[in-house]
């Protein structure tokens, strides 16, 4: 079956830097489009970032700049480097796998997902 493992959450101060990974496994990986959201205590979960298996991307505009989302195609893993982070960044972030080379902002247009990993940032 489809595995999504989400992996590099933690506590950082305002301004550091954290990254997360994604190993995905039981999926052709390649032709997947991944995304990552994330949900803060009390919100919709929100679209923060998406790769297609070219490698462009998309960011929301909370992010832009500050964020960059990567795939490897040949360890099945996508990441987001994440930098100048800010207090209203924390949240749990979720690695998403969208069966389709369109874009999705949406949660509904994901196929599969991970379990999430959480991000704090003290201010």
């Amino acid at each position: 079956q489809v595995q999504l493992v989400e992996s590099g959450g933690g506590l950082v101060q305002a301004g550091g830097s954290l990254r997360l990974s994604c190993a995905a496994s039981g999926l052709t990986f390649s032709r997947y489009t991944m995304g990552w959201f994330r949900q803060a205590p009390g919100k919709e979960r929100e679209f923060v970032a998406a790769i297609r298996w070219s490698g462009t991307s998309i960011y929301a505009d909370s992010v832009k700049g500050r964020f960059t989302i990567s795939r490897d195609n040949a360890k099945n893993t996508v990441y987001l480097q994440m930098n100048t982070l800010k207090p209203e960044d924390t949240a749990v972030y979720y690695c998403a796998a969208r069966g389709q080379s369109l874009w999705g902002r949406r949660p509904a247009e994901y196929d599969y997902w991970g379990q999430g990993t959480q991000v704090t940032v003290s201010s």
